[in-house]
């Protein structure tokens, strides 16, 4: 390992080349649900609006979008989901579970794999000393267990964005993986001695925050991002590989974004050579079948 590797005194295993995920398929699609909040007196950096405010002025705008994730957008994707028959991977900040649990608890019964998305969305380990840091992985997964009954064993921190002792302490505190890199096309297990963790990583390719909302592409080019994957996925790559399509409650939670998922999965679904699948579902199988 090298000083500047996120994994700081870790040891790495990587999955063999021949590779595949359940049921002997070389594709994988995990579609993604980000459930998402700030502490109080934040909003997000990305709204709608393209004129910024003076600085220090309460984004009231930003923050009545971002509303719409626990008021409409979360339930149109759940809804979705059942449609299709499939199980998403959720994102879930903390203080949604705080002050939403009986939503939370509906997405872990409908069988949804929650991941632990820090208390909040400015809560981001990077910025965090152990001990405040360490606190916010206990919150954040006491939270999720007190609404569902169970404790996550995924975490993707804001921004994907960990300190560097992050994978550590969460493999301490019982975590099985982590999805705090972009470092990687596969997951790959991390090793710390008395702990290990696997890290998956992430990719931002088809995803509404930067494709949408940043850059003010049209709602398609997500659609048309998967599909330029899928094609040299099946026709160029020679092992594995898997994307993971993702939106945001409050922003392709609408009907125009939502109806751009939905292709997606009907895409995914409609094919023969593609494993849909969850983060937490993929790494149980992994471990559970002794691949690393």
């Amino acid at each position: 390992m090298h000083p500047h590797d996120i994994h700081l005194g870790g040891t790495e295993t990587h999955l063999p080349e021949n590779f595949c995920w359940p049921g002997g398929h070389r594709l994988a699609v995990f579609f993604r649900v980000a459930f998402e909040w700030w502490s109080d007196g934040k909003w997000p950096g990305i709204g709608p609006m393209g004129n910024p405010l003076a600085a220090g002025t309460v984004d009231t705008n930003a923050q009545g979008f971002a509303e719409y994730g626990h008021r409409r957008g979360i339930q149109r994707a759940l809804r979705a989901f059942d449609r299709h028959g499939i199980h998403g991977t959720i994102l879930v900040s903390g203080i949604m579970a705080e002050r939403h649990p009986e939503i939370v608890k509906d997405i872990h019964q409908a069988g949804h794999d929650i991941v632990a998305h820090s208390y909040a969305m400015d809560i981001i380990p990077v910025y965090l000393d152990e001990e405040k840091e360490l606190d916010n992985i206990k919150r954040t997964t006491d939270l999720i267990f007190e609404a569902t009954g169970v404790r996550p064993v995924g975490w993707i921190s804001p921004r994907g964005t960990p300190s560097p002792r992050t994978p550590r302490l969460l493999a301490s505190q019982g975590y099985l993986w982590h999805g705090d890199t972009m470092n990687d096309d596969l997951p790959y297990k991390v090793d710390f001695g008395d702990h290990s963790i696997i890290a998956f990583p992430g990719n931002m390719e088809v995803n509404d925050l930067p494709v949408y909302m940043r850059y003010g592409n049209s709602p398609k080019q997500l659609l048309e991002l998967y599909e330029e994957w899928l094609e040299y996925a099946r026709n160029v790559e020679p092992g594995p590989a898997r994307i993971d399509p993702t939106i945001h409650a409050h922003v392709f939670g609408r009907p125009i974004g939502m109806s751009i998922f939905e292709k997606m999965i009907s895409s995914a679904n409609n094919s023969q050579d593609i494993w849909i699948g969850t983060r937490g579902g993929a790494v149980n199988y992994i471990l559970d079948h002794k691949i690393l």
